[in-house]
């Protein structure tokens, strides 16, 4: 009978870790409300999360399903219209014109995190790229790991004031002024040994170290960026700087 019951436990709880992977902890320190978006990655568990309005010193938490990949980013100086539906936004904006993102792509600037859990090696994987541009600072810090290298990802520092007149005077990537294969990375220039980082992306690298300004990545994990394994995971907006 007791050998039932402990099968019975063991089996329970594969069916919960199968429905539930993680705790995503959102938290903006940004003296203004942004507009966070979870939006599902190719394949694998879509991922259902509700629009939602963080105000300044607030935070929520959703729950992650097993092996879900998505991205995430934050939304900046939004003007929603409640009567309509209709929400536009500075930076980060979908151009979907809603709240809910779901599977759409985002306006560039932008700074996004990009995560997998249960993925190579049944590790979960995280970066936070500034290859499409810079609009907010954002820090990913893994809690209550139980292996990987778990390395806080991202950038507390103020990258706008640094950025190049040729951008624009605002933290594009060079892909978005000027829109051609080599800045972008695209046809011929689709492939590493092509496209070479730009000055944007080595500038932000500097400023930043633990983002990923270049489209293809950088480090021996590529494009994957950090490894982590079982954990929970705090995405906090404009972080202050540890002093």
């Amino acid at each position: 009978m007791a050998g039932i019951l402990a099968l019975a436990l063991l089996l329970l709880h594969a069916i919960l870790a199968g429905v539930y992977s993680a705790k995503l902890k959102l938290a903006n320190e940004c003296n203004y409300k942004i507009w966070p978006v979870l939006a599902s990655g190719g394949g694998k568990t879509p991922l259902s999360a509700p629009a939602l309005a963080l105000q300044p010193g607030k935070s929520t938490t959703v729950s992650l399903p097993a092996s879900s990949s998505g991205r995430l980013w934050g939304r900046t100086f939004c003007t929603y219209n409640s009567s309509i539906g209709r929400l536009s936004c500075s930076t980060g904006d979908c151009g979907s014109g809603l709240p809910e993102c779901a599977w759409a792509g985002t306006l560039p600037p932008v700074t996004m995190v990009s995560f997998e859990l249960n993925g190579d090696d049944r590790l979960d994987w995280y970066v936070v790229r500034a290859s499409r541009g810079y609009n907010l600072g954002t820090l990913v810090v893994p809690q209550g790991s139980s292996g990987g290298a778990c390395m806080a990802a991202g950038c507390v520092s103020d990258v706008d004031g640094g950025c190049e007149s040729e951008t624009g005077g605002a933290c594009d990537s060079t892909c978005f002024p000027f829109s051609d294969s080599k800045h972008c990375c695209t046809v011929s220039y689709g492939q590493p040994d092509t496209c070479k980082p730009s000055p944007y992306s080595l500038y932000s690298k500097s400023r930043c170290p633990g983002t990923y300004g270049y489209v293809y990545g950088d480090g021996k994990n590529g494009t994957r960026g950090f490894p982590c394994a079982s954990g929970d995971y705090t995405v906090t907006f404009c972080p202050r700087p540890v002093r």
